[in-house]
């Protein structure tokens, strides 16, 4: 396990060459270019290209270009087009590059508290969209995301745009 102080202007960096086994907690910056298997919880985290992250992020905001298998709770998130990420994304600001592949469910939450399961929809995607911002109304129609049916899928509804909004 690994903690950083909590001075302004720190970070912490593990490079491309270090695999950590077990759970990381920063106070301030974080920036992962190696391997984690654990969870991670910090202040910011900022994820590189040939990055793998297999567990939980939590962060106040994250940069995403590598791959996270495991959710994501962050309240401004940034995913890039090298990132893969196969897990639930819960977000207050999102910005998915084209080209980004996320399979999971962007659930949108409200400013200070928790998502509520009103507000989710269900994406699997190889994201489409421009650069696109959205605020925590939006839904994955704005993000060019096309919507996959929930378990029981007898596909009634082929493709139908109207499934699972809010």
């Amino acid at each position: 396990m690994s903690k950083s102080s909590s001075s302004s202007g720190s970070f912490s960096v593990l490079g491309a060459d270090v695999t950590i086994t077990g759970n990381i907690a920063a106070s301030t910056e974080l920036h992962i270019d190696g391997t984690v298997e654990g969870d991670i919880d910090c202040a910011s985290l900022v994820q590189g290209e040939a990055s793998q992250i297999a567990g939980e992020v939590k962060a106040e905001s994250a940069r995403l270009a590598g791959r996270v298998d495991g959710s994501i709770h962050a309240r401004e998130l940034v995913i890039l087009r090298s990132a893969t990420i196969n897990g639930d994304v819960h977000y207050e600001a999102l910005t998915v590059e084209q080209g980004a592949s996320v399979q999971g469910r962007f659930a949108p939450r409200e400013a200070g508290s928790a998502s509520a399961s009103s507000s989710q929809s269900s994406a699997q995607s190889e994201s489409s969209s421009e650069s696109t911002s959205s605020a925590s109304g939006s839904t994955t129609a704005d993000l060019g995301i096309s919507p996959f049916s929930s378990d029981d899928s007898s596909d009634e509804q082929g493709n139908s745009a109207s499934a699972n909004y809010y």
